[in-house]
């Protein structure tokens, strides 16, 4: 049976895909080789995984403005996730986050969104009902 998670409505469109989840935080600027897709900051713990079309779940966003038009870049040339999930996200993401017409969401009620959600769970994210829903879990 799906488990639904409620959040603060979110950003762009309703999207579903495999999720990538860490207990970490994330700056489009520093943490990724946006070439590469993939998580490139050593001390990260996705670091060697891409990030290209999964629901990314993580922590909080940090960084600046750099991290908007990233954000845009790393979408006009399909490298991108297709959401990122928080348990908070700053403005400048969500500036991002709308920018690439990329979905985001974060405010979970249930709690810590990077333990209600596993690696390999299927998720949809409706940014505007505010509403995740974890379709199937990831087959441990």
């Amino acid at each position: 049976m799906p488990l639904e998670l409620k959040c603060h409505v979110g950003i762009g469109p309703t999207v579903r895909g495999k999720a990538l989840v860490a207990d970490d935080n994330f700056s489009a600027r520093y943490d990724l080789d946006r070439i590469k897709g993939v998580f490139s900051r050593p001390q990260h713990k996705l670091v060697g995984q891409s990030y290209r079309d999964v629901i990314l779940v993580l922590n909080t966003a940090k960084g600046g403005v750099a991290t908007a038009w990233m954000l845009h870049e790393m979408a006009a040339r399909n490298i991108a996730p297709k959401a990122i999930l928080f348990n908070s996200a700053n403005t400048i993401l969500a500036q991002g986050a709308a920018l690439a017409d990329m979905a985001m969401c974060d405010r979970f009620a249930d709690g810590d969104v990077t333990q209600l959600i596993e690696t390999g769970d299927d998720v949809q994210v409706d940014p505007a009902a505010g509403i995740v829903t974890v379709m199937n879990k990831a087959l441990a």
